[in-house]
């Protein structure tokens, strides 16, 4: 192996020499056990700098390099891989993340993905699609140097949801095919954003995203015949899988749920580096929010772990918005619970409230152009209240 090959140094530092995603996973290193004593005060964890913003993941379109110049152009300080699904199979959530499992492989059925008995030519499209990706953000990043970069890929639980087994039933429904899945993800990951840091110098932000993770809890699945649901899953059971995921993969972790209602307390119980949720939705925002929510969101701030603060609407609104509208339920949120706005800047990072496949191209750039505007407002609160119609004619 040549010392000179920044991808090989850091996969062998990962303890992944020889892999990449889609591929066999040598044995796991032996595990050196260090007593409180002996590994001395923790550090803190690194953080991305504070007033940054970044995108949810997708965007429209099938032009790769297009959106990878845009990304990194507006959010240059969190700039992420682009996701782009209108290329169909392979580049949706599922299929994408399904390309980083290793030793094991899916297909397209009619029903959707389902685990194959070898890598076919659905599995390939996926995994060539990924690397394409990444090289056109290493491509975009290059002149640029970002210090911090965000990768997404599903998470266990709703990726347990969405394939399907030999059988035709999720892979939900069988507890010792969900543990090879979280298993074979993790090593998956930890190859990925050892790739991704090697190729663009950058340190990595790993978003797990977990849309459909109430319906897992709440037993709320439906089974292939859609006339009953798969058994729901205790929070216990979910908070285990998603802990070793995060503690396994090296780079601090956001767990992303744009559903509503998330389950904010296991969310925020695994050891994430950060959540993320749509600041917008009615039991958070305005007079409809829910106060046990707000108190949830307030015990995640006092202990420091930021929120990626869906603000920026994902698809192109009626009439024109400005950053300092779109800011309000963030001051909002900080009013209510008691923190200076001004901590914002290292308490929130905010994003479109959802991926922006749907929306337009110019309003994708639109959107990461007015989360960018918000992070540099929240470094910098305006001395007036945006609601103020004075200021909102002014800005």
């Amino acid at each position: 192996m040549s010392t000179d090959d920044p991808l090989a140094a850091a996969l062998a530092a990962a303890g992944l020499a020889g892999v990449r995603p889609g591929v066999s996973a040598p044995p796991p290193p032996a595990i050196e056990v260090v007593t409180p004593e002996e590994a001395g005060p923790a550090e803190p964890a690194p953080r991305w700098p504070a007033g940054a913003a970044t995108g949810v993941g997708s965007m429209p379109g099938e032009d790769v390099r297009e959106a990878a110049a845009t990304i990194v152009g507006e959010l240059p300080l969190l700039p992420h891989l682009p996701e782009l699904p209108e290329r169909g199979v392979g580049a949706d959530m599922i299929g994408r993340t399904a390309a980083l499992l290793v030793d094991i492989a899916v297909e397209v059925r009619p029903s959707g993905y389902r685990v194959a008995a070898r890598p076919g030519r659905d599995h390939r499209r996926a995994v060539d699609l990924l690397r394409g990706d990444i090289d056109a953000f290493d491509e975009a990043c290059d002149p640029v140097h970002p210090g911090w970069v965000k990768v997404q890929a599903a998470g266990p639980w709703t990726l347990a949801a969405s394939v399907e087994l030999s059988n035709g039933h999720k892979v939900l429904t069988d507890r010792g095919a969900v543990r090879e899945f979280a298993a074979s993800l993790t090593e998956g990951l930890k190859a990925h954003v050892a790739e991704v840091a090697a190729r663009t110098g950058a340190s990595v932000l790993l978003q797990v995203d977990e849309p459909s993770l109430s319906a897992v809890i709440g037993g709320q699945v439906p089974t292939p015949s859609g006339y009953g649901t798969v058994r729901a899953v205790s929070e216990a059971a979910v908070k285990d899988v998603l802990r070793e995921l995060i503690s396994a993969v090296g780079v601090p972790v956001a767990l992303h749920c744009c559903a509503s209602r998330p389950p904010m307390a296991v969310l925020a119980d695994v050891g994430a580096a950060a959540l993320g949720v749509d600041a917008t939705r009615p039991e958070i925002a305005g007079s409809t929010a829910d106060p046990a929510a707000l108190d949830r969101i307030g015990e995640i701030w006092d202990v420091g772990t930021p929120l990626l603060l869906g603000l920026v609407p994902s698809t192109a609104p009626r009439g024109r918005v400005t950053s300092r509208e779109l800011a309000r339920p963030a001051f909002d949120l900080a009013d209510r619970l008691g923190f200076d706005r001004v901590r914002l800047g290292a308490l929130a990072v905010p994003t479109p409230t959802c991926g922006l496949a749907g929306a337009d191209p110019a309003w994708a750039r639109r959107a990461l152009e007015l989360a960018r505007e918000l992070g540099e407002a929240f470094v910098d609160p305006p001395d007036t209240d945006p609601r103020d119609p004075e200021d909102r004619e002014n800005a």
